[in-house]
């Protein structure tokens, strides 16, 4: 009986433990222009972006934790405002890792990383994960570590180059119960994906990496000129509402200030 009422959890999507999500403030970015996202600067007021980490834990059978992006690079930490290149800055007050041990909590004790993407803002912190098990899409994989195109900037990640991981090809359950899940949302980078926390308040969440960067992006289905596939973003923008849809879910764009400074940040937590 207990197989069956497990297997019924599973086809349901019903969480099998106690899901935490805790929200980091991993750095800001701002910008003059907002073409480079596929918008212009009339369409849209917001020219500053929130850079987020997302620490889940999974308390089923003992405490399992994941790590969903690892912001900034931590080298800007407490210089104010940096130049990243002409009409674009960022800041970085506080690094993850110092967020992380508020928590008592060390990069060892991290069991999985995943990042939406290798791009530099959801990398900065990544080689301190070595131990973690890295969970990344092979299309990602090959991108960056083994192709390390122009778009990428490597020493912010190759520290994971000899560590654990698992190269995924679509959707993953990360810890088989249905309670969180990556999406395969390509597009943006050849290997993106977002993540669906099953949350009881606020519900579920999907935290959407870059497939969007503004409400208007959004709105507008605006593809960034960077992108590596505008066509497979469209269709990924087509999968990821049809799961919202499905699943209940509301969607966090995770650069999107205005949402952040509504979040609750460290100790406190959703679930």
């Amino acid at each position: 009986m207990r197989f069956v009422l497990v297997s019924l959890a599973l086809l349901t999507g019903a969480a099998q433990a106690d899901v935490r999500l805790f929200v980091f403030d991993c750095g800001s970015l701002h910008f003059d222009d907002v073409a480079g996202f596929g918008l212009t600067n009339d369409e849209t007021p917001v020219r500053e972006m929130f850079v987020p980490c997302y620490l889940i834990e999974h308390r089923g059978n003992g405490v399992e934790r994941l790590l969903f992006d690892a912001g900034l690079p931590p080298g800007i930490v407490g210089r104010g405002s940096v130049e990243l290149q002409p009409g674009v800055t960022m800041q970085y007050r506080r690094s993850l890792e110092d967020q992380l041990a508020e928590l008592d909590l060390e990069p060892s004790d991290i069991d999985y990383v995943a990042f939406s993407h290798l791009h530099f803002d959801h990398v900065g912190s990544a080689n301190v994960f070595t131990a973690s098990v890295q969970l990344i899409q092979a299309a990602e994989y090959r991108a960056g570590f083994v192709d390390r195109l122009e778009v990428y900037q490597p020493e912010l990640f190759l520290g994971l180059a000899e560590s654990p991981r698992r190269l995924l090809d679509g959707d993953h359950d990360v810890f088989g119960d249905g309670s969180v899940l990556l999406i395969s949302a390509p597009g943006h980078t050849p290997g993106h994906q977002a993540l669906l926390v099953k949350l009881e308040a606020p519900g579920p969440v999907l935290l959407s990496g870059d497939l969007y960067h503004f409400r208007r992006s959004r709105d507008l289905r605006r593809v960034p000129v960077f992108n590596t596939d505008p066509e497979q973003t469209l269709a990924s923008m087509d999968k990821v509402e049809a799961l919202l849809e499905r699943e209940g879910a509301t969607l966090w764009i995770e650069h999107d200030k205005a949402l952040a400074d509504t979040l609750r940040r460290p100790p406190a937590y959703y679930e």
